[in-house]
């Protein structure tokens, strides 16, 4: 459905456990920039902790008209995890002016909004404040980790029937947010449109690996050794552009580029527990010389196959330019070369 201007779609976003990151990266976001792209899809942003002039008393004001049902609230954003410590009473972090933890006032809300949305990995599991012992507690709406759970248990639903939307990244994609939100506010996200982690298809059904620049190194295993080397990373640096969901490498960040593009790998901070891999992130854990962590959906057997016959068949080209920090050989007709 199309939404009149006279009937703008409302959305208040609130920050708990997190660094502020996904604002920072929302507010880079490109063609259209986030304002433009909220005003044409009808969204009247009710209040912002950074964005919005409102502060104290005033702020206080217009989340308290939402929970007394004078405002209506159609779309609550949380950025940043729910911090529920110490002992599950949510005191490390109580919203200002009130002493209420912000879990109680976010619990309430809830009630409220027509729509849940996690923004960042924070609020979707947990993410990188749930390090560690977790000592703050930090879980994210309806995920603790992978496992459903966080503040509002994995039964939550909306009042149209979804669960808490989760837009994943460390921080997020600006796209990811401005897109999921506009299909939010036109009404057309439904269950069948997310993924069992409630992400939406339009995020999770990519991987990162898609569209990376160091896809043909990949493909003939020639493997960069340090990370200012050209080649693929996954096999010695820790890469899980693979395994992670997002189209970073088709979508550039800033029309610029990625994390692989920049020369760093991926990290897969897309996915619950990316925050402690186990292992030091530029490192890739092996078993008998084999990556433990394989691409999404190949079987193990089939990986130490096509590897072996990859690396067989590795032009010299690619060989030589996979551990240099720059591309040395050039492609050359056949005939042409040395």
């Amino acid at each position: 459905m199309n939404i009149p201007a006279s009937n703008p779609r409302t959305l208040l976003w609130l920050q708990s456990g997190g660094c502020g990151g996904c604002t920072l990266s929302l507010i880079c976001a490109e063609s259209p920039d986030f304002l433009t792209a909220f005003e044409a899809a009808g969204i009247d942003l009710l209040w912002h902790p950074a964005l919005s002039l409102e502060t104290g008393r005033e702020a206080r004001d217009i989340i308290a008209a939402v929970l007394e049902g004078r405002q209506r609230l159609d779309i609550l954003c949380l950025e940043g995890s729910v911090m529920t410590g110490p002992g599950g009473t949510g005191r490390f972090h109580l919203m200002a002016g009130t002493g209420e933890p912000m879990m109680d006032v976010l619990a309430r809300l809830a009630e409220k909004a027509g729509h849940l949305v996690a923004v960042g990995s924070c609020a979707a599991w947990g993410g990188i404040t749930a390090t560690g012992d977790n000592a703050a507690g930090a879980v994210g709406l309806a995920h603790d980790g992978d496992v459903p759970g966080g503040l509002l248990g994995g039964d939550w639903r909306d009042p149209s029937g979804l669960p808490v939307v989760n837009i994943p990244g460390c921080p997020v994609h600006p796209d990811w947010v401005t897109e999921t939100l506009a299909t939010l506010a036109d009404g057309a996200l439904g269950p069948d449109d997310l993924d069992d982690l409630g992400r939406p298809h339009a995020i999770s059904g990519a991987l990162v690996h898609h569209g990376c620049s160091r896809n043909e190194y990949y493909e003939y295993k020639a493997s960069a050794e340090k990370l200012c080397d050209v080649g693929c990373m996954m096999e010695n640096l820790g890469c899980k552009g693979t395994q992670a969901a997002g189209d970073c490498n088709s979508r550039p960040w800033n029309g610029a580029g990625s994390c692989i593009t920049g020369g760093y790998p991926c990290i897969a901070c897309t996915e619950p527990g990316f925050e402690e891999p186990g292992h030091p992130f530029v490192e890739t854990p092996k078993i008998a010389g084999i990556p433990v962590g394989l691409p999404t959906d190949m079987p193990k057997a089939w990986f130490v196959a096509l590897a072996s016959l990859s690396k067989a068949a590795t032009p010299r080209r690619l060989r030589k330019n996979a551990t240099s920090d720059r591309v040395r050989v050039y492609p050359q007709r056949k005939g042409r070369g040395p």
